[in-house]
Formats: C-alpha cells, sequence, structure tokens
C-alpha cells in the first residue's frame, strides 16, 4: 500500500495536547508531548480505514539505517505493533527516557 501523505490538526486523546501539522515537510502521526498515537490506518500510512481507533502506547526505541530513531507503539485495543519516525519537536526529555543509555548519545 503506498504512502497517502496527510497533514491535520488533533487534540491527543491521552494527554489533552493539542497538536498542529509538522512544517518541516514530514508528516506527524503522534503527540510530540506524550508520544502516544492513535490507530487510524489498517493497510497503510495515512489511509485512515482502520476500525479499531485504539490508542498507541510507546513501548520502545529502535534505530533503523536510513530511517532515523523511531518510537515503537502498540495499540491498546487490538495489540497491533508500528514503529514512527521521532518527528523534530518531540519532548526530548520523553524520548531519552526510552532509549536505553548504551544507545543514547545524550545521556
Amino acid at each position: 500500500m503506498a504512502f497517502i501523505a496527510r497533514q491535520e490538526a488533533f487534540d491527543c486523546e491521552h494527554c489533552g495536547a493539542s497538536v498542529e501539522p509538522l512544517v518541516n515537510g514530514s508528516y506527524r502521526n503522534h503527540c510530540p508531548v506524550c508520544l502516544t498515537s492513535k490507530h487510524v490506518d489498517r493497510d497503510g500510512p495515512g489511509d485512515r480505514l482502520s476500525a479499531c481507533e485504539g490508542l498507541m502506547e510507546v513501548t520502545g526505541m529502535d534505530y533503523r539505517s536510513g530511517k532515523g530513531w523511531m518510537i515503537l507503539h502498540r495499540c491498546k485495543v487490538c495489540g497491533k505493533t508500528l514503529p514512527n519516525i521521532v518527528a523534530p519537536d518531540d519532548d526530548l526529555t520523553v524520548v531519552q527516557r526510552l532509549m536505553r543509555p548504551e544507545d543514547n548519545p545524550i545521556i
């Protein structure tokens, strides 16, 4: 399935933050304050076909060549797991707590 670009503002259902679209040419798929995401896509990024719509909690971090740091999310309703690229305005203190010290050059 092809990536469908979506630039959408939303209110985070976990922490209540009002979240605006990114302006750097990338696309937001999680809250920059608490890093929570929502299970809205079914077959591919941006399709908005998921009937689940559960909140996706952060389960960890991963580094992938060519993509950089990824936030690992798991849906609290159906269990689906998805990686999401760290956004430039994500709260780095939350990101740092998720990364293992041996992988984090900042700590």
